[in-house]
């Protein structure tokens, strides 16, 4: 499991470093579909993560935002789950709100996450059984008594279509930044008390986000209730996601399924 750990965090901070030779420079652009650019940047960070990943560790699956997928990672124990550019969007804008994403899943749960953002140099990374740490410290999810104290980080794109107008009285604050992975990374460390999207979201974008806020005693659940697994054929999770705090988590679902 460390070495595993190790592999990862160095792959990040080196994928990382290719993202860097882009930020805020030249680079080409393509719609992957509506409102979902990709990015060199992002094809060259996933090309490096696959290669060295999966040298190192052969007998292992692989799912990633930016490999065509195949169905040959269902059979197997262990499987790399990989978004090299959590929050391209930002990234294109110069906002520092995206981070390289990897985690490993073992039978459907994660195991080990890594977060690393190059421009502000955070690092998160969590492994089942041994806590949530951003940097060398140790985190654990913010607590709560109430809704009305808690901040909440939520989506840029969410929050100028107004998807959040009727949950906004509920909550102390809401903040919308970019990247979903960031903003899980965030709420496992405190820095926010919940986080929540209104949308439906790939594995590849909260499996590592999943191991960081379950290893600092949160949950992750979809806005029906149920728990998250991972390597499923069906990748995409829906409706949308609440994560962090155990308590703070079931509170506030009740909001949004109006008990």
């Amino acid at each position: 499991m460390d070495s595993d750990l190790k592999l990862a965090i160095n792959a990040s901070f080196k994928a990382g470093e290719i993202i860097m030779q882009y930020y805020c420079d030249d680079y080409e652009i393509k719609e992957k579909g509506y409102h979902n650019p990709v990015t060199t940047a992002d094809n060259e960070a996933d090309s490096y993560l696959k290669s060295t990943l999966m040298s190192a560790r052969p007998q292992y699956g692989w799912l990633s935002e930016e490999t065509v997928d195949s169905k040959r990672r269902l059979s197997k124990e262990k499987v790399w789950i990989v978004d090299p550019l959590d929050g391209t969007k930002e990234f294109i804008e110069g906002v520092p709100q995206f981070v390289v994403s990897i985690a490993l899943v073992e039978k459907g749960t994660p195991i080990i996450g890594v977060l690393h953002n190059p421009v502000t140099k955070e690092t998160f990374h969590a492994v089942k059984g041994k806590g949530t740490y951003l940097d060398d410290n140790v985190y654990r999810c913010s607590i709560k008594d109430s809704t009305t104290d808690m901040l909440i980080l939520n989506s840029r794109s969410e929050t100028r279509k107004g998807l959040w107008e009727p949950y906004k009285q509920y909550f102390k604050e809401l903040k919308p930044i970019g990247s979903v992975a960031y903003k899980m990374g965030l709420t496992a460390t405190g820095k926010a008390d919940i986080f929540v999207t209104l949308r439906p979201k790939n594995e590849w974008d909260v499996c590592a986000g999943t191991c960081l806020i379950n290893e600092a005693g949160g949950k992750v659940i979809d806005l029906n209730g149920k728990e998250l697994t991972f390597n499923n054929q069906k990748t995409l999770i829906e409706p949308g996601l609440i994560a962090g705090y155990n308590l703070s988590v079931e509170k506030t679902f009740k909001i949004f399924n109006g008990i």
